[in-house]
């Protein structure tokens, strides 16, 4: 599953997990899961997305376990996803029917549904506040339910995509339905040239910074030029499973909560009078991911000489547990190898040299 690194004799590795609960002594107060999954709930998403499952309650709990360390947290939740049977799986989700709470565009002002800015830190001043330490939890969830009782409930219709109106006028591409199974990443190994399901979900589980770092990348001009964001939504979808005595019917079994983002770009052919589009979509409210994952998508599709446009560099790197298992396991004994390469070094000096 990942490469892990273990070193030290079998009492000082016990004394060492002792002094792991040492740290988490420093004070009587305890942190609820519960909490954690409420309060950190922009933690609890990420660590879902790179673990691959959408559990809120087994993410904060692996979260508490490791200190917060997110990368411990992806590697607790992923070796408990092996254990788990796959009973069914669900139908693709339709994300067009999304129960919406954020939706925005940086391409056109007025869209079909309107904007709805949601929840988001983007308009927040970027100031600590020292009172949040005396905030009393009980009266702000109390004040807040009074907040929603007093609301008026509006049913919304669904939002269509605002790229729907630019595939109507020829502007970008319709991507042809296919009933192709997707390739899951989590069971085959993946080739390449890999299939674009393969790539989402590489993408999609991929370590958060590391796409970030690589989308940066392209937009200061290791890659394609600056994109727009033609939509960011963020809302609930439903999944459902085929009945089981018809397979023609479905079944709703529950709905997840997840971030999509459409991204436009020039086709990079002169002659080409459409644009370009790349896509991401993550568990949660992962914006700045999403994004990124969309930026990489369009890089991957146009190809180059950029380490963001490799498909190779960029899928076989990204995992969280092989990137921090593979550098951890340097924290492993090399006497041997460190050795060879001294007395390398040795030899090349000669006597004349020291």
């Amino acid at each position: 599953m990942a490469y892990a690194a273990v070193s030290g004799g079998r009492e000082a590795i016990e004394e060492s997990i002792k002094l792991l609960e040492y740290y988490k002594s420093g004070t009587d107060k305890d942190i609820e899961t519960e909490a954690v999954e409420n309060k950190l709930s922009l933690l609890v998403d990420r660590v879902m997305s790179e673990a691959g499952l959408y559990a809120k309650t087994y993410a904060a709990l692996a979260l508490k376990q490791c200190e917060g360390a997110p990368e411990e947290a992806v590697f607790l939740l992923r070796a408990y996803r092996s254990t788990l049977a796959r009973n069914y799986y669900t139908r693709p989700a339709d994300t067009e029917n999304m129960r919406i709470v954020r939706r925005i565009s940086a391409a056109f002002k007025d869209i079909s549904g309107g904007q709805i800015l949601g929840a988001t830190y983007d308009y927040t001043h970027r100031l600590i506040r020292f009172d949040i330490d005396r905030e009393h939890p009980a009266a702000l969830q109390r004040h807040m339910r009074e907040l929603l009782a007093a609301q008026k409930p509006e049913k919304l219709a669904p939002c269509p995509r605002v790229s729907d109106e630019l595939k109507k006028e020829g502007l970008i591409d319709n991507c042809s339905q296919s009933d192709e199974a997707p390739h899951d990443v989590t069971v085959h190994m993946t080739k390449f040239p890999a299939t674009r399901s393969a790539r989402l979900q590489t993408l999609s589980r991929a370590d958060s910074g590391f796409i970030s770092g690589l989308a940066y990348s392209a937009l200061r001009g290791f890659g394609q030029v600056h994109p727009t964001v033609g939509e960011l939504r963020c809302g609930y979808v439903e999944l459902c499973v085929p009945y089981l005595f018809d397979e023609n019917e479905s079944i709703c079994i529950g709905e997840i909560l997840i971030t999509e983002a459409e991204c436009f770009n020039d086709a990079g052919d002169r002659d080409c009078l459409k644009l370009a589009v790349g896509y991401g979509a993550v568990f949660g409210r992962n914006e700045n991911k999403a994004i990124a994952m969309a930026v990489i998508d369009r890089e991957l599709d146009a190809g180059g000489r950029y380490p963001a446009q490799n498909e190779e560099f960029v899928l076989m790197h990204g995992d969280s547990l092989e990137m921090n298992g593979f550098i951890s396991h340097l924290k492993l004994p090399h006497y041997v190898t460190f050795q060879s390469k001294l007395d390398a070094v040795r030899k090349s000096r000669g006597p004349k040299d020291v």
